[in-house]
């Protein structure tokens, strides 16, 4: 896993955190920092990195990334991906 993959899945699992937090508290966690600092990693990389990571994170499946980063391969969307 490269330095970026690294990082957007440590913010994968901040989300995860977060969303769990909205549940039970009153005000709710703020999650716009998380999607900005999500796509600003995803900006970050490569051209000729991974198509489905890029994928994934340009429409917003966090959970389709979150998993192709632990190495388990996420159901097909309606898209074929």
């Amino acid at each position: 896993m490269t330095e970026t993959e690294q990082q957007i899945f440590a913010a994968l699992r901040d989300l995860d955190t977060a969303v769990a937090r909205c549940r039970t508290e009153n005000p709710p966690p703020p999650l716009l920092p998380v999607f900005e600092r999500l796509d600003a990693l995803a900006a970050q990389l490569p051209p000729g990195g991974n198509h489905d990571l890029r994928h994934y994170l340009q429409r917003k499946s966090y959970e389709k990334a979150r998993l192709w980063l632990e190495g388990v391969d996420p159901e097909k969307g309606t898209c074929g991906r």
